[in-house]
């Protein structure tokens, strides 16, 4: 490891010698009224350089650029500022005037849709929002299920939204679709996604009608925005309780490489912790990561991500479909993901994206019961091609356009006692969209879309249109509103085992009111969504595992149903000094008749009420932070055969509360910040369900991996941070 860090620490901070000439831009920025204005950025445009003002208004940075220059300065509350500058020599004592607006001057589309990102102008929560937040570990799916919308999960993997199952909630990145967005693992324990939140400049979750440039999710899509370049070289290492990263970014004047190493092993954490699972191998494996960025011109940006990972683990768990039964559940499981990106502004008004992703992914699975071996190997891959323009006629009419093309293919190799069979499928697909962005007027904007998606698998093309809209409401609120029809393909399950169903669609209707003022912002929303052409087993018998690998029964597009529901989100970081906090809720009523259901009724991962409540405070004289997240679920259905009423039982309430405390200070050089949490700090014993034995006699508990956790680490960093980067 020392010699691992002192590699990457040469390739660094390697001095570049360049015979550019630097000059110093500085000056303050003040508002209409003559008042500095703190935490405006100042940058010169399409390039990386500028700063930030301090409380005085003050800034100062360098830069190689020179001649006319446009100098662009931004900042919450104020309108934006573009300036043209003359750069021959050092200018100094700059005064730059800002004038006052208010938040939602500019109506913004928001039903629907919650962004995540460093604008607070545009965001109701920040990206160091999801990596401060007690419990979700730093996991950008975790973080999000602290919004309106989604359900608390223990047990499975993925996000589960608006009455919808994690296959029908999409995840991309830059564009392109991520087919393994979370780490394999054994059943009955829930993983958590592959993504650290220090990789994006920008998160949205959108729970409902969503974009015409997205496609093949029911549910929801979490667009994942990775970083454009980075501020500044810099080196990071740490470690926890769950192993040793290191990471890093040399930046150039137009170019900047970033590499990133990790060795994950879960002995630590798992010997301070009362597991409700056998580790016979604790989860092991390493993560690489490389990322080159390079600015052809002054307009362009080209993106080449690489990452590789190979975890491997065996569990003993109890058998999903017998209840006095273990099951020893052994996986290798090794991905790699590579994508190339490319954006150029072509003559001021036309922008032009393409991007080409390619993924690969294997899971070796053995698996032994009391009754028999079985011995799996998954593999999937996925090479996909985004093309996309978008025309801005003017500032409020703006058009995007453009095209995905797809290659997937799945295959599982079975062996059980030396039998074998390979079901498999590959699917093309191809998809056209186009959007208009209108805003007739500050008061109202409006965004039309359509969607053609065509599926070579099922030979299906399918046409889907979309709308949003929001239109002011007073000086600080507007209401919005969104809907559409979205398909999607049915699951790999009943394409593995032969089947060819149509496609499955639900339509989405959404009304919002959203209200900012001052750090201040809340949302109401109400929703209705109806699904149709479900797929459904149509002589399977019930089989409440949620882990089948094969469908022996004739299926259709029979199933049916629908959502409906309330969210409530309120945040305030306005009303007491240094603390940040934010409250959602949300009410389902939501029922399905589909997959091998032998009723309708409300699915078994539904909570009808789910409340979060989010806090943070920092104390300055200890430089400290203390996070604190309560999370509220009702019961859950489960399956009682003795129950005439099919899956009408509910289990008992879900609490859960985390803390983590966060510690700036500095070791010589490094800056340094240690950290510790526990989740489920009450113990509390939170159950998912029950399983029966085939009497009916015998009862066992549904429990997440483990119930209370602790969590220690230390980062360590060449770049000062501050309390806001805790």
């Amino acid at each position: 490891m020392n010699l691992l860090l002192r590699l990457f620490c040469c390739l660094l901070l390697f001095p570049v010698i360049a015979d550019a000439q630097s000059f110093v831009i500085s000056g303050k920025v003040r508002n209409d009224k003559g008042k500095p204005v703190k935490g405006a950025s100042v940058s010169i445009d399409n390039t990386i350089d500028g700063a930030t003002t301090d409380s005085t208004g003050s800034f100062e940075f360098t830069t190689e650029e020179k001649g006319m220059q446009l100098l662009v300065i931004t900042e919450a509350g104020h309108e934006d500022l573009k300036t043209t500058i003359t750069i021959s020599g050092d200018l100094r004592k700059l005064e730059l005037v800002m004038r006052k607006t208010n938040r939602l001057s500019e109506v913004v589309i928001s039903a629907g849709a919650f962004e995540a990102s460093n604008d607070r102008n545009k965001s109701v929560l920040s990206t160091l929002d999801i990596v401060t937040t007690a419990g979700a570990n730093a996991d950008v799916a975790k973080a999000i299920q602290t919004l309106p919308g989604t359900q608390q999960q223990g047990t499975q993997t993925g996000l589960f939204v608006r009455g919808g199952d994690a296959s029908e909630a999409a995840v991309v990145v830059d564009g392109l679709v991520a087919q393994n967005a979370f780490f394999s693992g054994a059943p009955g324990v829930a993983t958590r996604s592959r993504f650290s939140p220090f990789q994006f400049k920008g998160v949205s979750f959108s729970s409902g009608g969503y974009s015409a440039r997205y496609g093949q999710a029911l549910s929801s899509v979490l667009e994942l925005n990775t970083l454009d370049m980075p501020d500044k070289t810099t080196v990071n290492v740490g470690f926890n309780m769950a192993g040793l990263y290191a990471s890093g970014a040399k930046l150039w004047k137009k170019s900047a490489l970033e590499l990133s190493l990790s060795y994950n092993n879960l002995a630590p954490f798992y010997k301070l912790a009362t597991t409700n699972v056998t580790y016979n191998k604790v989860p092991e494996g390493v993560n690489a990561s490389g990322k080159y960025s390079w600015k052809p011109n002054k307009d362009g940006l080209v993106k080449l991500l690489v990452n590789a990972s190979y975890f491997t683990s065996t569990t003993t768990v109890q058998d999903p479909d017998s209840v006095s039964s273990p099951l020893l559940f052994g996986l290798k499981s090794q991905t790699y993901y590579g994508t190339l990106s490319y954006r150029q502004l072509l003559r001021s008004k036309w922008t032009m994206y393409t991007a080409l992703a390619y993924s690969h992914n294997q899971d070796k699975i053995d698996f032994n019961t009391s009754f028999s071996d079985f011995h799996f190997t998954n593999t999937d891959q996925r090479l996909q091609y985004r093309l996309e323009t978008r025309y801005d006629w003017s500032a409020r009419v703006g058009i995007t356009a453009g095209t995905e093309l797809q290659h997937f293919s799945f295959e599982k190799l079975i062996d059980s006692s030396g039998t074998q069979w390979k079901p498999a499928f590959a699917e093309n697909a191809g998809a056209l969209y186009a959007e208009l962005e209108w805003k007739p007027s500050k008061l109202v904007a409006i965004r039309p879309g359509v969607r053609a998606e065509h599926s070579q698998l099922l030979a299906q093309t399918a046409i889907g249109p979309r709308l949003s809209m929001a239109v002011r409401a007073g000086t600080y609120g507007q209401f919005g509103l969104a809907g559409g029809v979205f398909y999607q393909n049915p699951d790999n399950l009943y394409l593995l085992s032969g089947y060819r169903p149509q496609m499955q669609y639900a339509v989405h209707s959404i009304l919002n009111y959203q209200w900012s003022k001052q750090d201040r912002t809340l949302r109401m929303e109400i929703y209705y969504k109806d699904y149709q052409k479900l797929v459904r087993e149509t002589m399977n018998a019930f089989n409440p595992s949620q882990y089948r690998n094969y469908v022996t029964g004739p299926v259709d597009n029979s199933g049916h149903g629908y959502a409906k529901g309330f969210e409530l989100f309120w945040r305030d970081r306005k009303s007491v000094k240094n603390l940040d906090y934010w409250l959602s809720y949300s009410y389902i009523d939501t029922r399905r008749l589909y997959a091998n259901y032998a009723a309708e009724a409300t699915p078994t991962f539904i909570s009808n009420h789910n409340l979060n409540l989010i806090g943070k405070y920092y104390i300055e004289k200890l430089q400290t932070q203390i996070n604190a997240t309560y999370s509220y679920a009702s019961g859950r259905p489960y399956y009682n055969a003795a129950n005439p009423e099919f899956l009408g039982d509910r289990t008992p309430d879900y609490h859960n509360l985390s803390m983590t405390v966060n510690y700036l200070t500095h070791i010589k050089k490094w800056f340094t910040v240690v950290y510790a949490g526990v989740d489920n700090m009450t113990n509390q014993h939170n159950i998912f369900g029950y399983r029966y034995s085939t009497d009916g006699k015998t009862r066992t508990e549904i429990k997440p991996a483990l119930y209370r956790s602790f969590f220690v680490g230390v980062n360590f960093s060449l770049t000062e941070f501050n309390k806001d980067e805790l």
